[in-house]
């Protein structure tokens, strides 16, 4: 699976210009592989990625403006979406990829796995699918799991943070 970032690389707006710069730099920084393609330069980048951003996601004038990020076909969305799942901590759902091993979300990916597992395997399909078609409730539910997570994790540090104190 390739992420691909739709820019422009002789756009004329600073703004533009600057959202690319950080959806690029953060890949790189990440180590996450992906595709850079230039719609100024190329006509061809630029149709399939007016072709392929949904309607209910383009501007008024009906023109999607850089970047906008696709994981192969699949619309993942634009700087707003990007910026957001950054800062929510959700950007590899929002990528449509499996966090990378022994990140906190590859921990909470394999917790939510084994109680999935526990309840039923009619689920047991492949998680880059399921990912995909239920993107919405993924995020969700981690944002549930993740402040579980963070309440089970204090509840667990008071006890020891007394007996070191006494």
């Amino acid at each position: 699976m390739v992420i691909k970032v739709f820019v422009a690389t002789s756009s004329g707006s600073i703004a533009i210009r600057k959202k690319q710069q950080e959806v690029v730099g953060f890949l790189e920084a990440n180590k996450i592989d992906f595709k850079e393609l230039d719609i100024a330069g190329d006509e061809d980048n630029r149709k399939w990625m007016r072709e392929n951003v949904p309607g209910e996601k383009k501007p008024q004038n009906g023109i999607p403006l850089p970047p906008q990020i696709f994981n192969e076909e699949h619309y993942c969305g634009d700087f707003d979406s990007f910026f957001s799942a950054k800062e929510e901590n959700i950007i590899y759902s929002f990528l449509g990829l499996a966090p990378p091993p022994g990140s906190k979300g590859a921990e909470k990916a394999e917790e939510s796995g084994e109680n999935e597992a526990q309840e039923g395997e009619e689920d047991a399909g492949d998680p880059a699918e399921a990912g995909e078609e239920t993107m919405g409730e993924v995020t969700e539910e981690g944002a549930e799991g993740e402040a579980e997570e963070e309440e089970a994790e204090k509840g667990e540090e008071e006890p020891g943070e007394e007996g070191e104190d006494s």
